[in-house]
């Protein structure tokens, strides 16, 4: 969908002086779907993830999406999907015939693209060879697998359900069923891990073959047992020593790492994340899914569902809890703090196309963070260098202030 910019009137926002002209391209648009249920919770875990009841409210749950996704659908018409994300939550909890009826429900209201990228996240504690089987002939074409650590002392200090025989046995029933496109999903610096114990995960990962590899240090969030209870977590030096040498054990297997933590074979990235890192459009449906929507005359609004599922399932409550438009002094931020997460960056033009505003906007702290050695000396890109990548906080810093 495109508009002449020129022919549509300038918008202000914020206390900023700079004006934001419409957007003349609307960008991809792809769709969250949030399931919210697990048959446990993490001690590590922030999401919005609740432990499900024996039997769970599937056709409510799908009843309610398709409501919820009407309730949006004013804002996108006319636009096709890119790409949808099944997250949670425990995703593979639900049946096929579940999922079927939904993605059924969505492509009667929206147009998919003929190459859409579907994904699924499931956990290899509730892997059956027949769901996925039936998984894979809905259209669901890739596969986001919650492995964290192959190790039973690691994987009990993390709360998950599955062993390490069950994660192995997952991936060659992702491939059986069909799936040539899956990501592992691996941990490292967990409680008392040494190099080792680390780099032998990422080694067993690799042996799998999957096309694409999250690999992300664990961290304590508020809000959860670990925060309240920290377990012994590799010293600071530890916790360096593995991210260089699994850094190089990556590479060395053909794994290009092209965000902080996502690491993927020739042509296989997650293209739903992309678009995220890129600024792109999400519609979010689901007990606390968030959304981010670009209009044709320049207002860019993110939205947030409400959270708690038996809220979500009360026809007396409304799905969405609020929504909020981006103003121009929010805008370099919002749009940079994804952007600089990609080991290339972006094409310094996409700035203007995704926010309405000039790159001139971003002059002084470009010139900032270009002379701090954060920000690299490239006109036609807005990409950070290694030592901004790792120091991606003082990086934003510099276009605050």
């Amino acid at each position: 969908m495109t508009h002449d910019a020129s022919a549509l009137p300038l918008i202000a926002g914020g206390a900023a002086t700079t004006p934001r002209r419409a957007l003349p391209i609307l960008p991809p648009l792809a769709l969250y779907i949030h399931i919210p249920w697990c048959v446990r919770k993490c001690p590590y875990c922030d999401f919005n993830s609740h432990t499900a009841s024996p039997v769970l409210p599937e056709e409510e749950y799908v009843d309610a999406l398709l409501a919820d996704l009407d309730q949006d659908l004013h804002a996108v018409y006319g636009r096709e999907l890119s790409s949808i994300f099944f997250g949670g939550g425990t995703p593979s909890l639900f049946s096929a015939e579940a999922l079927g009826r939904l993605l059924e429900g969505v492509e009667q209201r929206i147009r998919f693209a003929s190459d859409i990228e579907i994904t699924l996240e499931a956990n290899p504690g509730t892997f059956e060879q027949e769901k996925f089987v039936a998984y894979r002939a809905l259209g669901i074409n890739r596969l986001s697998i919650g492995i964290q650590s192959f190790q039973e002392e690691k994987l009990k200090a993390l709360g998950r359900i599955h062993n390490g025989d069950e994660a192995v046995r997952a991936a060659g029933m992702a491939r059986q069923a069909g799936f040539d496109n899956f990501n592992l999903d691996l941990m490292h610096g967990l409680p008392d891990q040494s190099l080792d114990d680390a780099l032998s995960d990422l080694r067993q990962a690799i042996a799998l073959k999957p096309t694409h590899l999250s690999w992300y240090q664990l961290t304590l969030e508020p809000n959860t047992v670990f925060w309240n209870q920290p377990p012994a977590l590799p010293e600071d030096d530890t916790l360096w020593d593995i991210q260089e040498a699994g850094q190089a054990l990556l590479a060395e297997h053909g794994y290009a790492q092209y965000e902080v933590s996502a690491y993927a074979q020739p042509g296989r990235p997650a293209r739903h994340n992309l678009n995220y890192w890129s600024f792109g459009d999400f519609i979010g449906i689901g007990a606390g899914a968030h959304g981010k929507l670009s209009h044709p005359d320049g207002r860019i609004v993110r939205t947030w569902k409400t959270r708690l599922p038996k809220d979500y399932l009360n026809p007396a409550k409304h799905f969405q809890a609020g929504e909020k438009a981006l103003t121009n002094d929010e805008l370099p931020f919002e749009f940079l703090m994804n952007a600089l997460r990609l080991t290339e960056g972006v094409e310094s033009r996409l700035y203007s196309e995704r926010t309405g505003l000039p790159l001139e906007s971003l002059a002084a702290g470009r010139r900032e963070a270009e002379q701090s050695g954060l920000l690299r000396v490239e006109p036609s890109r807005l990409a950070a260098t290694e030592r901004g990548q790792l120091f991606l906080n003082d990086l934003l810093q510099t276009f605050l202030s």
